[in-house]
């Protein structure tokens, strides 16, 4: 008996193995789904929002300041004073550089004191004209005499003026390239001015933007050396494509009061060419099958697989043209373990 049971307790076992199998296979779906359904999941959500969609174009360009020259001297002299130091922000008319002036100095009082005797001279002459005791020859002569001194001392003064070399405008002065009592010639460089309240930006875009470009447009640099934002405007655009390159080039004008922004610094350019308004959501809330695209949304604390139709990117934001309207949410953390009706718990 015990044998008879031993030997059928391998079929016993394979026929219960059967059983169940059937049973797995013929369980009904709605039951499998309402047991996948019955288990919660954690999820994170965000709303789809109205944004402001910007439409921009990069490039890369050099700062250049928005005036700078090279201060040099007119004249030929000794270096008298010296009236700055390297890096230094002067004012338009500060005195930099004085040359030695004593000679000039010299012929600018000799003429006045001629001046000032023809003047009297003149009056003189005028007055016994006046009372016909002197011809209009001698008095024309008298004139002609006191307006060519007049002018040997505005020429006299215009060279001593020279003598003194002033910044020509607001700016951010260089190195110094003079030293005190050196001879200096005219055309020697004593230092650099840059004017850095603004830069100018030049830079390229390639010819298929050229339509959307305009003067005015918004464009915002950025530094290697600065965690910040740089606005500006472009100022002008060229009138010609490189033939070669098809770029166009375009000059913007960007803010610079605090003065961080140096000539010759890398700037990565981003223009502005439209802002639109318009439905987006974080891109992690979208899930790809094959051609299309669908998100889970929340309806009375179960997942709704819901498809959409996206459209542009930018990084980490995706537009959607149809599928979903402002206010919705969509699960953004967890959206692989949910399928459709499954109940979800929102984190904070």
């Amino acid at each position: 008996m015990s044998t008879s049971i031993s030997t059928r307790l391998p079929l016993i076992i394979l026929a219960a193995m059967l059983i169940g199998v059937v049973v797995y296979l013929q369980w009904p779906q709605e039951a499998q789904q309402q047991q996948r359904s019955a288990r919660t999941v954690s999820v994170k959500t965000a709303q789809a929002q109205i944004q402001d969609f910007k439409d921009t174009v990069e490039s890369l360009g050099s700062a250049i300041a928005n005036e700078q020259v090279l201060i040099t001297s007119k004249s030929s002299d000794l270096v008298e004073q010296i009236s700055f130091e390297d890096g230094q922000l002067v004012k338009a008319g500060d005195v930099l550089v004085r040359l030695n002036s004593q000679e000039e100095q010299a012929k600018v009082k000799e003429l006045e004191a001629n001046l000032a005797e023809s003047v009297a001279q003149l009056n003189r002459l005028q007055d016994l004209y006046q009372k016909k005791a002197t011809s209009k020859s001698v008095v024309e002569e008298q004139e002609a005499k006191t307006k060519a001194i007049g002018a040997q001392l505005m020429s006299a003064k215009t060279k001593l003026y020279d003598l003194t070399i002033r910044a020509p405008f607001d700016g951010v002065l260089g190195f110094r390239e003079i030293s005190l009592g050196a001879y200096i010639s005219a055309g020697d460089v004593i230092t650099s001015l840059d004017d850095l309240s603004q830069v100018k930006v030049d830079f390229k875009i390639p010819e298929r933007f050229f339509t959307t470009l305009k003067v005015g447009q918004k464009v915002e640099a950025t530094n290697a050396a600065y965690q910040e934002v740089f606005v500006g405007k472009v100022s002008s655009i060229d009138s010609r494509i490189d033939p070669t390159t098809r770029m166009v080039k375009v000059r913007a004008i960007v803010a610079n009061e605090e003065q961080k922004l140096r000539a010759g610094m890398l700037l990565k350019i981003v223009v502005e060419r439209q802002v639109e308004q318009i439905l987006m959501v974080p891109e992690s809330a979208i899930i790809p099958i094959e051609n299309d695209h669908f998100v889970f949304t929340i309806n009375d604390g179960k997942a709704q697989k819901t498809q959409v139709t996206i459209g542009r990117r930018q990084p980490g934001i995706v537009e959607i043209k149809a599928g979903l309207t402002a206010g919705q949410d969509v699960v953004i953390e967890g959206a692989l373990k949910l399928r459709e009706g499954s109940a979800v718990n929102v984190l904070e």
